[in-house]
């Protein structure tokens, strides 16, 4: 259910007027060298485009052998054959799909932004809503699903719908949670007080879950077994963008699409005054406020947090990685902005900082003696 404001119109544009803005002071991590840096170290392979005849592929996943699924702008759930860039729909819905799982059963779940979560069944067209989000705004944004058929989704923001996201960074009022559904049981939060929950990712063995709160610049780890099931911490912190989709990649690691480098106006916004908050959300045009600057990046991370790869280079055709897929030795990255897929070849070996890097601040706490985590074996 929308909020009032959320749901009001603008008289003289005919669009969705913007909630209006509760800003909360505060004091962002400095900045990381790495930020002021448009290219890596060893930089993003040479890029193929994949074009998908649609807008915004948000999130892409592997469905199997050859095929990716991603969904666009219109409510196509697109399946993508890798071997010659062929696109056919999968399935659609009546919304703007955003997150996506396969179920071994055939069906798919899909992050509907609007709606929540929705299990559609693409050989008949069936669908079915799992989870509304209760009564506050909500922004369903990911999905991920353990062996036992357990779901977490993770809504972004309990104040901005995805046409206004930007006003959830610029507002930093942690609105954001995780929801877990196990089989049989009502929906439980387990996560809360988020700052742009965004995408998730489950160890291997299922002992944490990882998400990505964009707005706070750090991936986020919550226990789900051994002695410390149900504490968080951070896995990397103080990055040098905005992380926004995770997936799981060989060797256990976790890849995050980077959708920007970090925006020192934001920041300074941030430290500033609520009130000039609030004047800049109300006076300016939405396209001129703060927010990701073009490029194409991606890192993945181990589960003690340290940098294994770090890929990022300018790219034509391509302005803003909101997602990326490990598949049959390749990456494919995915954009809110775009309309076709990344692919590139993944090197052969880690591409991560050659030195201490300043990141992935808990380096060490994730599967420290005693815990039973991957990086504790």
């Amino acid at each position: 259910m929308s909020s009032p404001a959320d749901s009001a119109t603008d008289s003289t544009t005919g669009r969705a007027a913007k909630p209006a803005m509760r800003p909360v002071v505060w004091d962002p991590p400095p900045h990381p060298a790495r930020s002021a840096q448009r290219v890596s170290r060893i930089p993003l392979p040479m890029v193929d485009l994949l074009p998908l005849g649609g807008e915004g592929p948000e999130h892409v996943v592997a469905e199997g052998p050859g095929r990716l699924l991603t969904g666009v702008a219109d409510g196509r759930i697109l399946r993508v054959y890798t071997g010659g860039g062929r696109v056919e729909q999968a399935a659609r819905i009546d919304g703007r799909p955003l997150g996506l799982h396969p179920l071994p059963d055939g069906r798919l779940l899909v992050c509907d932004a609007d709606r929540g979560l929705v299990r559609i069944d693409p050989a008949t067209g069936d669908s079915e809503l799992l989870w509304q989000g209760g009564d506050s705004a909500t922004l369903c944004s990911n999905v991920a699903v353990g062996a036992d058929g357990t779901v977490y989704v993770s809504s972004s923001s309990g104040r901005y719908r995805l046409r206004h996201y930007k006003g959830d960074l610029l507002e930093h009022s942690g609105t954001g949670r995780v929801v877990r559904i196990a089989p049989g049981e009502p929906p439980e939060v387990v996560l809360d007080g988020l700052h742009f929950a965004n995408g998730l990712a489950l160890a291997p063995d299922e002992s944490w879950l990882t998400v990505a709160e964009t707005g706070a610049y750090r991936l986020t780890r919550l226990w789900l077994t051994g002695p410390r099931a149900g504490e968080r911490e951070p896995l990397a912190d103080d990055l040098p963008g905005f992380p926004d989709n995770l997936s799981r990649g060989a060797g256990g690691l976790v890849w995050a699409a980077l959708a920007g480098p970090r925006d020192p106006l934001l920041d300074r916004l941030h430290r500033g005054p609520a009130a000039l908050r609030r004047s800049l959300w109300r006076l300016l045009p939405y396209r001129a406020l703060p927010g990701p600057a073009p490029t194409a990046w991606a890192m993945a991370f181990d589960a003690d947090g340290r940098v294994v790869h770090d890929l990022q280079r300018p790219l034509d055709g391509f302005r803003m990685a909101t997602s990326v897929c490990e598949h049959e030795g390749r990456l494919y990255l995915g954009s809110l902005t775009g309309s076709a897929l990344a692919r590139v070849d993944l090197p052969a070996g880690p591409t991560g900082p050659a030195g201490p890097t300043g990141l992935g601040g808990t380096a060490g706490l994730g599967g420290t003696a005693g815990q039973d985590g991957p990086a504790g074996r």
